[in-house]
């Protein structure tokens, strides 16, 4: 009996240590290896490394055919000081004497070959006040570039090479089907550290992160939509091509999010659509045909929801109608909600600026908007450019009003009366070249050029096209203080 009892303990404890041991291996087997799961009645397979299976893609495709389509842009820039030698003009006249001192400067970026005649797009802060631009291509092949055209609105510009080189383009994607969370390439040349990608997620789309907010005035009106990623950006990446798995360009690489200077998590590149836009206006016109819809927007937010008494946060609110300007002109009205342009949903500042940024002067656009009444309408208007015009300004007209790098207009009656003035031209717009590297400002009013009165905008347009030999502008600043400004051409 009490060896059949001491048996009975005998197998209750073996029993009872199995158990937990059976349970401890079932476990560590069931998190070692893949097993099927269901997640919302769907299956799936799950690994320890918390990884699913099949969600990795492969980029190697993507990366390669991109290499050859990202150009490495090296900068020289030479910022030029006039000293007058008052004593000598006090004898020869203005500008008798004085001497040029320059400091010289270099930067780097990336760029984008877009077409195999070697048109190039990258940002216009990479190019800008540069004197000298080299582009190297991936297999080190080395070119001059020169500016076609840059815009500061949306921080692009374009550049050509010349030669007989292999210009590989790179197809142009739909940054309108990106999606959040969708796997990107960034690549470029970040610390010089050339034909260099990375990979990361698009995490938001329609950023306005006030990086042209600087730039504002009169004549640049920073357009800001940017699909925010985290694929690792640094300096040198400006310029450089957003990639989508499928190898097609989707971005412009611009900006990082960063306290330090590097990077630190986010990074923003313009949506290759915009892009197309701006690229596209430039080749044919020499600058970019911007419309406007004539109005001040603001972002709903609850605070103003409530105040306005909306019944959503959706769409962008009309904070006012310009007088005489496209919308106005066609009902809308301050306190309006505008919640489409096309069949596109527009619920920020930015995604609206992005789809008016595409368009031109005299196209229509159809607009759905939320009156004050409440009631939804469906309105064609008619855009216009700044100056409330439809008219596309041709390329001769752009030809004919630009010299180095600048746009000028005639002096208004205002302008002549406010500071005595009997002639003389305004710069109204600067871009990369030599009248912005000298310091020169838009509001600058030229007065002569090497002692010739000009008296309007062919006449100094000629003269600056025509001298070939040093240059010396009398120039009458936005304060009213008579200046002198010489350089060599």
């Amino acid at each position: 009996m009490k060896s059949k009892s001491m048996l009975k303990y005998l197998i209750i404890g073996f029993i009872g240590g199995a158990l937990p041991l059976a349970a401890y291996l079932s476990y560590n087997y069931s998190t070692s290896k893949p097993s099927e799961r269901l997640l919302d009645g769907k299956k799936f397979h799950a690994k320890a490394s918390g990884i699913l299976d099949g969600q990795m893609p492969d980029l190697t495709a993507a990366s390669e055919s991109s290499l050859n389509s990202v150009v490495h842009v090296t900068t020289k820039v030479v910022s030029t000081t006039f000293q007058r030698d008052i004593f000598q003009e006090f004898f020869y006249g203005p500008g008798a004497g004085g001497k040029e001192f320059k400091q010289y400067g270099s930067g780097a970026g990336s760029g984008v070959i877009i077409s195999s005649e070697g048109y190039i797009v990258t940002n216009n802060h990479v190019i800008e006040n540069a004197t000298e631009i080299k582009v190297i291509l991936n297999d080190n092949s080395e070119y001059t570039a020169k500016v076609v055209g840059a815009d500061p609105s949306t921080d692009l510009a374009v550049l050509k090479i010349e030669g007989k080189g292999n210009f590989i383009p790179m197809a142009f994607g739909n940054s309108d089907n990106l999606k959040i969370g969708e796997w990107v390439l960034a690549v470029g040349n970040p610390f010089n550290l050339t034909s260099t990608v990375t990979a990361g997620i698009v995490s938001a789309k329609a950023r306005n992160i006030n990086l042209l907010a600087e730039r504002s005035s009169e004549d640049v009106v920073p357009i800001e939509s940017f699909i925010q990623t985290d694929a690792a950006v640094n300096p040198g990446n400006s310029g450089g091509a957003l990639v989508n798995t499928k190898g097609e360009l989707v971005g412009i690489n611009t900006a990082i999010a960063s306290q330090t200077g590097a990077y630190s998590g986010y990074s923003f590149a313009i949506p290759v659509n915009l892009v197309e836009k701006v690229v596209k206006d430039i080749l044919d016109y020499g600058i970019v045909q911007r419309a406007y819809l004539g109005i001040q927007i603001s972002p709903i937010t609850q605070e103003l929801k409530e105040k306005e008494n909306l019944p959503n946060l959706k769409g962008v609110y009309v904070a006012k109608a310009m007088e005489g300007g496209s919308a106005a002109g066609a009902g809308l009205e301050t306190g309006d909600v505008i919640l489409k342009i096309g069949v596109k949903e527009v619920n920020s500042p930015a995604q609206l600026q992005e789809e008016i940024g595409r368009k031109r002067p005299g196209d229509k656009v159809v607009v759905t908007v939320r009156k004050k009444n409440g009631k939804e309408e469906v309105i064609d208007i008619l855009l216009k450019n700044k100056d409330g015009q439809t008219d596309i300004v041709s390329k001769e007209e752009v030809s004919k009003n630009n010299a180095l790098g600048a746009t000028f207009e005639e002096l208004s009656d205002k302008d002549k009366k406010s500071l005595n003035l009997k002639y003389g031209v305004k710069v109204k717009a600067l871009t990369a070249g030599k009248l912005k590297s000298l310091g020169i400002t838009p509001g600058t009013i030229i007065t002569k050029i090497n002692n010739d009165p000009v008296e309007s905008v062919s006449e100094l347009t000629e003269k600056l096209n025509g001298v070939n030999r040093g240059v010396l502008l009398e120039i009458v600043t936005p304060s009213g203080t008579v200046d002198y400004i010489g350089f060599g051409l």
